[in-house]
């Protein structure tokens, strides 16, 4: 939309207040502001809903793989044959064989339930999760036939546990004895401790060599699992398909959408939903644009009938209210990114100061399954954000501009 210069000397008087249109300017503010409150809440919303699903995907598929090879009865026997098929696989980049099992740990008096996880020590030191996650002691302390286990934080400060101290882990699938079956009990010490940010993880995981697993769970030589990752999660089906003649009764496939179906499912609809309900609050803004509009085209009448008697076009009327519209709902859309990039950036720091104004605890790790609040915005959909923003603008501009352009000067006129 090109504007002539005194088309666009026209729109820039009509949106400074005139004497005795301040209720319109007002107006026309609390326009500008709804939209930027609508554009802002939509691209926080968006942007943590994403980091939701990222995290989440980021910290549960670096531990549980892409895809993962299950043994029927737990046990995988041949497992390196399968794990060498595997990994000649085209799309997988790599495989992982591992015990993992649920048990129970004691320490200090305490009691816990725990899944813990066996893996070779070179995998324990390359894990993407893991990596980096340690806040005491270090991964490299793990070794092979060695009493050292890694334990998640919050698992740590529930048994009481320190670096360096020692904790028990129960495996109920003890050796029968002429008594009956005794619990196998094995004492552990402490060697790291790591944070990878997901309470559930945190809270119950104990990580250890393959090897002192399997003297644990008395597996002998198997795993119970072989962890797959692909070059494309969201083409992981067809990657391992190849794979499901070869195992025939040996073992099952599962992929990271079954493992966690109804999670990721959940947070796609709510993104979508979500979408939609803070859209309309952005719909519902323009609405003011389209009522300040109407209050200036009824207090310019008379300044119309005069442009249109000096030969102003019903075309040139038509772009100097839409313009007028659309600056207004193009200037809060500029101030809704600035406000939503701002409480992105400072987002834990407004979480955390509500919390402490308010006394609640609104970031409870138990429930959100994160520590902190995530954010990842996609400029693709602060994009369509924008878009629609400016569309629903441009349509609450188009009643009053075609009421302005059908100004009859001789009728507003004839009583001058």
């Amino acid at each position: 939309m090109f504007l002539s210069r005194y088309e666009m000397m026209v729109a820039r008087r009509y949106l400074a207040p005139g004497k005795g249109e301040g209720f319109i300017f007002l107006v026309a503010s609390i326009s500008l502001v709804a939209v930027a409150l609508g554009v802002a809440a939509l691209i926080i919303v968006m942007s943590v809903m994403n980091g939701f699903r990222a995290e989440l995907f980021d910290k549960i598929v670096g531990l549980n793989g892409h895809a993962v090879m299950q043994g029927y009865g737990g046990r995988i026997s041949d497992w390196r044959d399968i794990l060498a098929e595997t990994r000649k696989t085209p799309g997988i980049v790599s495989a992982t064989p591992l015990i993992e099992q649920p048990l129970l740990s004691t320490s200090n008096g305490r009691v816990e339930a725990v899944m813990v996880r066996g893996m070779l020590v070179p995998d324990i030191l390359k894990n993407e999760t893991l990596a980096g996650k340690t806040i005491a002691g270090s991964l490299e302390n793990l070794k092979a036939g060695s009493d050292k286990i890694a334990i998640g934080s919050r698992l740590a400060l529930n048994l009481g546990a320190q670096l360096g101290q020692r904790i028990t882990i129960i495996n109920p699938q003890g050796r029968p004895t002429p008594f009956g079956t005794v619990p196998r009990e094995i004492s552990y010490e402490v060697a790291a401790i790591f944070e990878v940010g997901v309470y559930d993880y945190d809270k119950a995981f104990i990580v250890m060599p393959l090897q002192n697993a399997q003297t644990l769970m008395l597996m002998e030589d198997d795993v119970g699992i072989i962890e797959m990752k692909t070059s494309d999660p969201e083409n992981v089906d067809a990657i391992i398909e190849p794979l499901l003649p070869k195992m025939g009764s040996r073992a099952q496939l599962v992929t990271w959408r079954q493992m966690n179906a109804s999670l990721f499912e959940t947070l796609a609809v709510e993104r979508v939903a979500m979408f939609i309900i803070l859209s309309i609050i952005v719909l519902v803004a323009v609405f003011n644009i389209l009522s300040s509009l109407i209050m200036l085209v009824r207090a310019k009448t008379r300044d119309i009938a005069i442009l249109r008697t000096m030969g102003a076009t019903r075309r040139s009327l038509l772009r100097i209210f839409m313009t007028v519209g659309v600056l207004i709902g193009l200037s809060g859309i500029v101030l809704g990114m600035i406000l939503g990039f701002i409480f992105l950036y400072f987002r834990q720091g407004v979480v955390n100061f509500v919390q402490l104004v308010t006394g609640q605890n609104l970031w409870d790790p138990s429930i959100r399954f994160l520590t902190e609040l995530p954010s990842r915005t996609d400029p693709v959909e602060v994009a369509a954000i924008i878009i629609l923003a400016l569309l629903f603008s441009f349509l609450a501009t188009l009643y009053p501009a075609f009421k302005a352009a059908s100004t009859d000067p001789v009728q507003v006129l004839r009583y001058e």
